[in-house]
Order: C-alpha cells, then sequence, then structure tokens
C-alpha cells in the first residue's frame, strides 16, 4: 500500500502543487506590479503637504534672516512644476 501512496504524493506535489504555488505568486506579482488609485491619491496629499511645509520654512527662514542678517540662508532647490512631476511617475 505504501508502495502506491508516496508515488502518487510526490507525482501530486511536483505536477499540481508547485506549479499551482509559482503561478499563484505569479499572478499576485502582476497585480501588485502597478500603483494603485489609492496610493496614487496619497502620493499626491503627500506632496502637497511636502510643499506647503517647504513654503512654511522658507517663510520663517525671510522672517530669521530679516531679523539677522548676519546668518546665512540656503538656497532653495528649484521645484518642478506638477506637470512634470506626473511625467516622471509615467515614465
Amino acid at each position: 500500500m505504501d508502495d502506491i501512496v508516496v508515488p502518487v504524493l510526490v507525482c501530486g506535489i511536483l505536477f499540481i502543487g508547485l506549479p499551482w504555488i509559482i503561478l499563484h505568486y505569479i499572478t499576485q506579482w502582476k497585480k501588485s506590479g502597478s500603483i494603485s488609485r489609492e496610493d496614487e491619491n496619497l502620493l499626491d496629499e503627500l506632496y502637497e503637504t511636502a510643499r506647503r511645509l517647504d513654503d512654511r520654512l522658507h517663510s520663517i527662514e525671510r522672517i530669521i534672516a530679516a531679523d539677522h542678517p548676519e546668518l546665512e540662508t540656503r538656497r532653495p532647490a528649484p521645484e518642478l512644476p506638477r506637470a512634470d512631476i506626473r511625467q516622471i511617475r509615467e515614465n
């Protein structure tokens, strides 16, 4: 009896179980390969929050520079327009 069960079990695992597991994870990988709409909305919100915080920081630096001219102000990095950021994200 054991002579029949072990080969059937091994063949079942090799030809049914293993391909099923591989195909399952390939399908999961393809589904999660792109960014979801929720993630894109979250990125947009984070970008807007970061932009507002950067504007506030620049305002604070201008106020401090006006009060203390001896302090060195940092040079702001050039800001990309939103359209350029979307094009970068799409590529």
